[in-house]
């Protein structure tokens, strides 16, 4: 009889039996669960970049239940009595970074029945327990907006994550105000969605098929409304209109990828005339379209590439595109689009974007909080101030240099990496079992 095996995350496992050993229910901050009150830590020491104000040496930055408490230099700030303080002098803390593109998770969305699907949602298609989201803490995020492919005119709905420790998709899911499930809908053009039928065949055809389906659900949005809430009235429920008309009504924004100039301005002459909110992503040719995009009033995630290949579309990518953005106001924030770029390496990325011309300060602040603003979240995250969520990352030295390391990530005032535990470590640097979700176990051998 052949032995029985059981599959067991093995970092799950990990801290199982660690705890077992010392008899000890632990949050995941690593803090002892005691009364019931919340847990108050400061640390304290640290060179803080708080984003939306300028650096401060010898800082002090205090959370409390999740949520910063406050963040600013030594003796403007004032430590709670009974507080852990954790000794952070030498070390440098920043906002957790935001990703605003990225396929961690191995989503999907829209398959090969029709080139626009926006009912499709990666949300339905994400795996939580994939080694892509570790990496991701380790390379110091803690929020995310996960894409289906640009394989479609319209892909389907993207998801905005918290990188949280959880075993589902909904522990990761961002929520908005009504309880809905907060993220945009992806949408692209140029070369990826041409193809044979019923696939568009060019770029012309490409910008029909999006214009008809915004009349479509302009008609679609005319009769719920002339319906009044009479439910015999209303027309057949049409999942996928009703996010066209979320897109009119600037409840979902769009995420659009795009690459080429002419690419870029067929995007733009669609939103003005259907007035929805876009971000415009990649963008590779965006430094020779700078003045429309500012004059749109249109965001962008960019992607900041250092080797030749890819795509035709994007032969004209320059590294300028960052700081010509930066010139004229536009909220930019820099991507990775994993696994374009490894989720570790997006602190390098905006280290490129200094290399073309963009200033240290913007720099920081796109994969921060000018992200966090693309996502509509930077209420709660992209920034070091009080009231918002306890996302942060320790690092040990400057956030633009490559020398420098992450050895901590927090979401929400609870640390999810810590490169000095060897589960951690090993997603940080690679190496064997670095792409294994389990281990298997039994009590018939060993390893």
């Amino acid at each position: 009889m052949k032995p029985i095996v059981f599959l067991v995350p093995a970092a799950v496992l990990a801290v199982a039996v660690l705890r077992a050993a010392v008899g000890e229910t632990t949050e995941s901050g690593g803090m002892p669960v005691g009364d019931g009150k919340p847990v108050v830590r400061v640390f304290d020491g640290a060179r803080l970049h708080p984003v939306a104000s300028a650096p401060v040496d010898d800082g002090v930055l205090v959370v409390e239940d999740g949520k910063i408490k406050a963040a600013g230099a030594r003796g403007t700030v004032v430590i709670p009595e009974g507080a852990e303080v954790i000794d952070c002098r030498g070390k440098v803390i920043i906002p957790g970074l935001v990703c605003t593109h990225s396929h961690i998770g191995g989503p999907s969305g829209g398959d090969m029945s029709g080139p626009i699907q926006p009912e499709a949602r990666v949300l339905d298609s994400i795996d939580v327990r994939a080694t892509s989201l570790p990496r991701a803490r380790a390379g110091g995020l803690t929020t995310v907006n996960v894409m289906p492919g640009s394989g479609h005119l319209v892909s389907g709905q993207t998801v905005y994550l918290k990188l949280r420790e959880g075993r589902t998709i909904e522990e990761l899911a961002l929520r908005n105000g009504d309880g809905s499930v907060a993220g945009g809908l992806k949408m692209a053009n140029g070369t990826n969605s041409i193809r044979s039928a019923p696939f568009p065949g060019t770029r012309g055809k490409s910008a029909a098929l999006v214009r008809q389906s915004f009349l479509k659900a302009r008609d679609y949005q005319k009769k719920v409304a002339a319906a009044g809430g009479d439910a015999a009235k209303l027309p057949d429920r049409d999942l996928g209109m009703e996010t066209m008309v979320e897109v009119l009504e600037g409840k979902r924004v769009v995420h659009h990828h795009t690459h080429r100039a002419d690419d870029i301005l067929s995007v733009l002459r669609l939103r003005e005339e259907f007035g929805f909110k876009v971000v415009l992503h990649h963008v590779s040719e965006a430094w020779k379209v700078a003045d429309e995009i500012a004059a749109a009033g249109a965001g962008c995630s960019i992607i900041l590439l250092d080797s030749p290949g890819g795509k035709l579309e994007a032969r004209d990518f320059d590294l300028r595109n960052g700081a010509e953005l930066e010139k004229r106001g536009v909220v930019t924030a820099v991507h990775t689009d994993d696994p374009v770029t490894d989720s570790r390496w997006l602190l390098r990325s905006a280290a490129l974007a200094v290399r073309g011309g963009m200033s240290r300060e913007k720099a920081l602040e796109s994969v921060t909080l000018a992200g966090a603003r693309l996502l509509g979240l930077e209420g709660r995250t992209g920034s070091l101030e009080a009231g918002k969520d306890a996302d942060f990352a320790v690092l040990t030295g400057d956030p633009l240099s490559v020398y420098s390391r992450v050895e901590e990530t927090w979401v929400e005032g609870k640390k999810v990496f810590d490169l000095e535990k060897p589960e951690d470590r090993l997603m940080a640097e690679g190496g064997r079992g670095a792409g294994d979700t389990e281990i298997s176990t039994t009590c018939c051998f060993s390893k």
